[in-house]
């Protein structure tokens, strides 16, 4: 490169320090598999703005190899498992969460109690063996930190930002229930009109799924554990050395990006510091790799289907492979499975099967027709926004819930992973490819999402930035922060009013009764006169 070339490339990355927060350093306590991936698009654009990004990374991670970054620092820190046991762990996780039964609701948010239960007790030891590193520990008080960014439910940031005192982001999709959101952010969520995330509805509410949404809602806000609080609270204590709730550390959060949008879900109570930035991760279409391309442009003008289960599943049992497989032959459109497994015995001559797709880029081809996905956020929003309609077959997480939403707004047909037949999934591909009503719906949607004042990655790294500026974001808190839950909810107001009527009432009523007595006596004495 010319000497020419990079005074240009050193003076764009000085102006774009100067235009945004006098390139400060960022820690990132992160998260595997597609949490990763948004954080990342997010990294990426802060080092582009000139920003130095350190990530903390255990040894066993899965995602997080060093090797594939040039720009983000990446600080390892000893674990005593493997990368082998860890991905063993969230398999079985995944697994156990995509068997669980769903058909009783209460049966399964009990079973989802105990996976997530083993979720916390990863991360709680993961955050043990980062906070308790002394040498880490000194290292990173040393480099002098702006700002800290973490996934809210990959916990342990909170407490990093706590002992280096610097201000804190959290980037998440979602908590249980919105209970973190509600209760730590201070984002309300009326169960009268807004779909409690797990609770597996969209956000038109009939009057028994009201019901169900009110009865979710009481039994996540005093049943449900996100994470072991008692745990969290006593490695807090024990790490800060005084006594400290783990989410009072929670409450301390200065932003609040939530990967989602209003293409996506529905309209709900919003704060200043709580920024919706759905499908930042979203853009233009690439160019395919040649062989893909020409299998694509083999369709002809049925054009293609694109099949993608996920980074976190794998392909399941033989018999749905084959299920899947028999459906997708019946096509007459190409199809492109990203499928990791043997090959089924009826996959059609129209199906190619890869262990990887250029997902976003095969989306955003002309010719791509429908788009069978399991409902991962991700994915969901990389449909929207080329507009392409889906076929849900939701597996675990916030999956089923996004599917919901995109069934109700016209967008998508659902069908279920376990008991779908060939002709199920045959009849749903045939429906959103054929009927024009759910085109025009994503495309409405495609368009919603591409109407905004700033795109979703340029408003998540402006926010990051005036939280660095301002050494946080107190200015942005609501007052809820520091009342009591009755003061919260004007218990106490209410009270004291009533207080202040019953006495009114009772003086105004003994003043009556007097003022009676005295007429009722006054008349007794003229009588007697």
């Amino acid at each position: 490169m010319s000497v020419k070339c990079i005074s240009v490339l050193l003076l764009l990355q000085l102006s774009c320090c100067f235009r945004s927060a006098d390139c400060g350093k960022v820690l990132v306590w992160p998260m595997e598999y597609s949490h990763w991936m948004n954080l990342n698009v997010i990294l990426d654009e802060l080092v582009r703005r000139g920003h130095e990004v350190m990530v903390l990374r255990n040894s066993a991670s899965i995602f997080l190899d060093p090797s594939k970054y040039t720009a983000i620092q990446f600080e390892t820190f000893p674990v005593s498992f493997t990368k082998n046991d860890l991905e063993d762990f969230f398999t079985q996780w995944v697994t156990n969460w995509t068997e669980t039964d769903k058909d009783s609701y209460w049966k399964y948010l009990l079973a989802l109690q105990d996976i997530l239960a083993a979720h916390s007790d990863i991360y709680e030891y993961l955050c043990k063996e980062a906070v308790l590193n002394k040498q880490l520990m000194v290292k990173l008080q040393e480099s002098k930190f702006d700002i800290l960014l973490s996934d809210a439910i990959g916990p342990c940031g909170e407490l990093l930002a706590e002992l280096l005192q610097i201000p804190f982001v959290y980037s998440l999709r979602f908590s249980p229930a919105y209970t973190m959101e509600k209760y730590s952010g201070g984002l309300t969520a009326p169960p009268s009109y807004v779909p409690l995330i797990l609770s597996d509805l969209s956000g038109k509410l009939t009057f028994m799924e009201r019901v169900k949404n009110m009865l979710s809602m009481l039994y996540f806000d005093f049943w449900f554990q996100t994470f072991k609080e008692k745990r969290w609270d006593q490695l807090c204590s024990e790490v800060l050395g005084r006594p400290v709730k783990f989410y009072d550390l929670v409450k301390k959060a200065d932003m609040w990006l939530i990967r989602s949008y209003w293409d996506l879900e529905f309209p709900r109570p919003t704060l200043p510091n709580v920024q919706f930035v759905g499908g930042l991760h979203c853009k233009p279409a690439k160019p395919l790799p040649k062989e893909m391309e020409d299998f694509v442009q083999s369709s002809g003008e049925e054009g293609v289907v694109v099949f993608s289960p996920g980074s976190m599943f794998g392909h399941g049992t033989e018999e749905r492979a084959n299920v899947i497989a028999s459906a997708l032959a019946q096509l007459p459109q190409k199809v492109l499975w990203r499928f990791d497994g043997k090959e089924p015995k009826s996959l059609g001559p129209n199906t190619r099967i890869f262990k990887w797709i250029p997902q976003n880029d095969l989306l955003g081809h002309p010719k791509t027709r429908a788009f069978v996905t399991h409902g991962g956020a991700n994915g969901i929003y990389e449909a929207i926004h080329h507009g392409i309609p889906m076929v849900g077959i939701p597996l675990f997480g916030e999956q089923p819930d996004n599917v919901a939403y995109m069934t109700a707004k016209g967008a998508a047909v659902r069908l279920n992973w376990k008991t779908m037949s060939s002709e199920d999934l045959l009849n749903a591909l045939k429906t959103v490819i054929n009927d024009p009503s759910y085109k025009e719906n994503v495309m409405t949607l495609s368009r919603i999402h591409h109407d905004q004042p700033m795109k979703p990655l340029d408003r998540a790294a402006f926010w990051i930035e005036h939280v660095m500026r301002h050494k946080g974001a107190k200015h942005l808190r609501v007052a809820a922060h520091d009342l009591t839950w009755y003061q919260y909810h004007s218990l106490d107001v209410i009270g004291f009013l009533l207080a202040c009527v019953t006495i009114i009432s009772f003086l105004v009523i003994k003043t009556c009764l007097f003022i009676c007595q005295k007429f009722v006596d006054t008349g007794r004495k003229k009588k007697r006169d």
